[in-house]
């Protein structure tokens, strides 16, 4: 789950697996798999830096020495 925020600056977790599309409108819109649109605030190069930190965190975890 990645944490976005609302036009309301309201903030909420997003499952960022069910994104099929994101654009910028001037608003980013995400289209979800089911074809649900959500607008948020954060830039469509925030929502893909979420989602790569999100997807090495679950890919790549930091491993514990000891």
């Amino acid at each position: 789950m990645i944490k976005l925020r609302r036009l309301n600056g309201k903030e909420f977790l997003f499952n960022c697996e069910r994104i099929e599309s994101a654009e910028t409108t001037p608003d980013t819109i995400i289209t979800t798999i089911d074809g649900k649109k959500i607008v948020i605030l954060e830039s469509i190069d925030e929502l893909t830096q979420k989602v790569i930190e999100y997807k090495r965190s679950i890919h790549f975890p930091t491993q514990k020495e000891g």
